[in-house]
């Protein structure tokens, strides 16, 4: 799969483009603040149907437009895929496959593949346990549908629960048979969750461990430990010896909302013990095991984004990750970066075809092929 060509209309700092790509590697050079992270975004935005960096539409549309306009024409299992997003302030946006507008957007999850390697990544080791959620979630919806319908679904069933509880407290009258209801949905979708969600992180713990290895020459270890409640106790038990506890604080306190991922270095959390350089070695590895698996699992390439990951690595990791995204198996990958010097070393060091862009106040200045 690839993305043959991409339109934009007042996105971000981009007011409008126009880009022919290349089906293996595209670099967008320029100065920090320039438009490089936008145009990986909207790639982004494709896939997902929502900005990689911001979850509200209205923060990416340019500030003194009133909409935005992307559009994505795709080579897709030899079959061409046109995907359109429109979005209106203060407007619903609307997402189209073929010239066909979507009923749900996540019916389209899944169709185009992709996976982001960014600095933002960074908050899978210093946020909370929810971004860690969001990143599981975020994978296995690209290659299950069940599962994200599942998880829209338990989603919902916890704000009913949790309104209840709430509704219990604040004085009317508690209601066994409707907890009841709301519990039994929970113990089904929070065991196909949590099963889905322990099976891809034990199938991805290898392919993440090698492409660090690769990436730290050997130098480290590192592991994923998956922490759930459930794996001690079923959910319907877990709901039934927290009736008391859930009834006092008003929400639901158990269940797969609150799953979490421990990064290890060695014994220890990357959080508190990792460099720099050993953190985002392992978030690029984690995101490149992440691409190798969906790879397997859907039968075709993803498309692979680098935006800026060469900052804060010493020159052996650099070299090795040079290597690895210079490999054919890596189908269409969008690189950014400040420094020509790394591109080049990519280009150079590839006989793959390329086509490289310099940007500037979101606009192109410059193209190489």
């Amino acid at each position: 799969m690839h993305l043959e060509k991409l339109s934009l209309i007042n996105y971000k700092n981009i007011l409008e483009l126009e880009l022919n790509f290349s089906p293996k590697i595209n670099c967008f050079i320029g100065n920090n603040g320039m438009g490089k992270t936008n145009l990986l975004d909207a790639v982004y935005y494709l896939s997902f149907c929502k900005s990689y960096f911001s979850s509200t539409d209205q923060h990416n549309i340019n500030h003194d437009a009133q909409f935005m306009v992307l559009e994505g024409n795709y080579q897709r299992k030899d079959l061409e895929e046109v995907v359109y997003c429109g979005v209106k302030r203060g407007q619903k946006k609307n997402f189209k496959r073929n010239k066909k507008e979507y009923k749900k957007l996540s019916e389209h999850i899944g169709l185009l593949p992709i996976v982001m390697v960014s600095p933002a990544d960074g908050r899978l080791i210093t946020d909370g346990s929810e971004e860690r959620r969001k990143y599981m979630d975020s994978v296995i919806s690209q290659y299950d549908r069940k599962y994200l319908d599942d998880l829209i679904r338990y989603n919902r069933v916890i704000q009913q629960r949790n309104k209840l509880l709430k509704d219990f407290g604040s004085g009317t009258k508690y209601d066994e048979d409707t907890l009841s209801i709301w519990d039994e949905q929970l113990v089904h979708l929070g065991a196909e969750i949590y099963k889905k969600r322990k099976d891809f992180l034990h199938k991805l713990m290898p392919v993440f461990q090698e492409y660090y290895s690769v990436i730290s020459q050997g130098n480290e270890i590192v592991s994923l430990e998956y922490k759930s409640q459930l794996h001690e106790h079923g959910m319907r038990d877990l709901l039934d010896n927290a009736r008391w506890k859930d009834q006092v604080m008003q929400y639901t306190t158990v269940g797969i909302h609150k799953d979490d991922l421990i990064l290890n270095l060695g014994k220890f959390p990357i959080k508190k013990m990792g460099s720099q350089g050993q953190k985002k070695t392992y978030l690029i590895a984690l995101k490149l095991a992440q691409f190798e698996f969906i790879k397997q699992i859907a039968g075709f390439t993803p498309i692979l984004l680098l935006d800026d990951i060469f900052d804060k690595l010493d020159s052996n990791r650099v070299e090795q990750i040079v290597r690895l995204v210079s490999e054919e198996r890596f189908g269409q990958i969008f690189i950014s970066d400040t420094n020509r010097d790394h591109l080049d070393e990519i280009l150079s060091g590839s006989a793959l075809e390329y086509q490289l862009f310099a940007i500037d106040n979101g606009a192109i200045i410059n193209t190489e092929s």
